[in-house]
């Protein structure tokens, strides 16, 4: 598969949060392991963890050395939530 075919897919699941993000932005991740998707998540709700955090848990270690397409550029602030850019480094 493509690349296009992996973003599409993280757009098509950040638009499952538009009317329950806001203020935050609607994001969607998939990670991608080897061809194959092993973890999807997507931002759903503001002040809770954004969709890197769900798919990396989806994922768990099959994460390891895989790519991750994520609608918005991970986050690397302290907030509400960790940064992503964090846990995505420690898979």
């Amino acid at each position: 598969m493509q690349d296009e075919f992996y973003m599409a897919r993280a757009l098509k699941l950040a638009q499952r949060g538009r009317f329950t993000t806001h203020p935050n932005p609607n994001v969607g991740c998939v990670i991608v392991n080897n061809g194959d998707i092993v973890g999807e998540g997507y931002h759903q709700r503001a002040g809770e963890p954004h969709a890197e955090v769900h798919a990396l848990r989806m994922a768990g270690a099959k994460a390891k050395g895989a790519t991750a397409y994520v609608t918005l550029e991970p986050c690397s602030h302290h907030g509400r939530t960790p940064p992503c850019c964090d846990a995505l480094i420690a898979a």
